[in-house]
């Protein structure tokens, strides 16, 4: 997932985003935060550093996930880095083979290359507004027919990088996990370093998902019931507080008897993120996140992108990247990034394996625009741009206004917007 499309957020467990992220923090999170580093470090799984071993933004998810609560964030963090030591989950994504890897991401996953505003608003401003910033995946599963499970599966009992394993995850889940690193080591700290939303200091660690459903029969789903299942455990255990939202389209008739499984794969507050919608409805739910020209010509919008094509890059990434070593844009394969010597720029390293070689070059660098804020005080010190965002917001006409609360923040149980019926199996 090379490829960029950018969505707004709704964010942190209660109220929205950027609430309960870095910045955004009120005096009880900023204590949790540091209580739970406190409580990791004695524990001997934390390194405060400089630089420390795990940063701010990650250790937050694992607290809003446990409602700001540091012994029970420390219980799902302790597992995950056993989980994460046993199977060697870096070594993992920086020698998986690429071939191997491209087959995993072309299975159901892709990401688009969008611009939106911010949340909740829709196309009747006459100005343009500053995109929020969070990366949006479309996972499609119609192609994938027994045949195409089957060559998958049988292409991951082969070795596929030089990490060792626990012996009890299997192969081509954790080949899966290779895709949430690539969301959380490149996608979210790209989406960071653009400096052309809201909240700048604030760095991404969300996605929003489109899951298109279409022509897929109910005998797939059953067949892909368990991979889906545990696929689904893992990361809900392992990269909580990842999900900004999810938007099911394509939705057959007999998918209420599919929901019933599905939903009780997640804890109440990520289900409260899944909305279902009807086909007629697709196209006014993502307009007000995504313009018309952003959204594929599938789903009613102006763009000419198709599931199986290779990404676009949105004018924002293309103005800050500066290419290196012949490089022109992302190539296929994991890629993470690293801070250049001077502090000043972050570098794009192409990892990965091909022939048994292991690949590390720079494909660009980026300049360092997202510099976290401290969060020292129950009131957020409020910047130059957030007050002229604020005045901005206040001056937006009545029905925007309304727009932009379409969807209220993700921990609550939220229902779809206004003009949409629920949906039999959302009652």
């Amino acid at each position: 997932m090379s490829d960029l499309r950018r969505v707004p957020s709704s964010g942190a467990v209660e109220v929205g985003y950027p609430t309960g992220h870095l910045g955004h923090l009120t005096e009880h999170e900023t204590q949790a935060l540091e209580d739970f580093k406190a409580l990791i470090e004695e524990k001997g799984i934390y390194k405060p550093g400089p630089p420390p071993s795990h940063d701010d933004q990650t250790l937050l998810r694992f607290l809003r996930a446990r409602r700001w609560v540091p012994q029970d964030a420390y219980v799902q963090f302790s597992e995950t880095q056993k989980f994460r030591n046993a199977n060697e989950i870096e070594k993992l994504y920086d020698t998986i083979d690429i071939t191997s890897y491209e087959a995993s991401r072309k299975l159901v996953q892709r990401t688009l290359d969008t611009r939106a505003l911010p949340d909740g608003e829709t196309s009747v401003l006459t100005e343009p507004l500053p995109c929020s910033g969070i990366p949006i995946y479309v996972f499609k599963i119609g192609h994938l027919d027994s045949k195409a499970v089957s060559d998958y599966e049988k292409s991951t009992e082969t070795t596929y990088s030089k990490a060792k394993t626990d012996g009890k995850t299997p192969p081509k889940l954790l080949r899966l996990l290779a895709l949430y690193e690539n969301l959380t080591r490149f996608v979210q700290p790209l989406s960071s370093e653009c400096v052309d939303r809201p909240n700048t200091h604030t760095p991404i660690t969300l996605s929003t998902n489109i899951v298109d459903i279409s022509n897929v029969s109910l005998r797939m789903f059953w067949n892909l019931k368990g991979h889906m299942q545990v696929a689904s455990q893992l990361a809900t255990a392992h990269y909580p507080e990842t999900l900004d939202r999810i938007f099911i389209i394509g939705a057959p008739y007999f998918f209420s008897t599919v929901w019933g499984w599905i939903k009780r794969w997640f804890d109440p507050v990520t289900v409260s993120k899944i909305f279902i919608l009807s086909d007629h409805d697709v196209l006014p739910v993502l307009m007000t996140f995504m313009e018309i020209e952003d959204i594929p010509k599938g789903y009613g919008g102006k763009l000419d992108w198709s599931f199986f094509d290779e990404p676009a890059y949105d004018d924002e990434i293309k103005r800050i990247a500066r290419w290196e070593n012949g490089h022109t844009t992302f190539p296929p394969g994991p890629c993470r990034w690293q801070l250049s010597e001077d502090g000043t720029r972050v570098e794009c390293l192409a990892v990965g394996s091909q022939d048994g070689q292991e690949r590390r070059e720079i494909v660009c660098t980026v300049p360092k625009g997202c510099v976290p804020k401290s969060d020292t005080s129950t009131e957020t010190a409020t910047t130059n741009d957030e007050k002229e965002e604020t005045s901005a917001a206040t001056s937006v006409d009545d029905e925007a206004e309304t727009a932009k609360h379409l969807y209220p923040g993700p921990g609550t149980q939220r229902p779809p917007p206004p003009s949409l019926p629920p949906m039999p199996w959302q009652v």
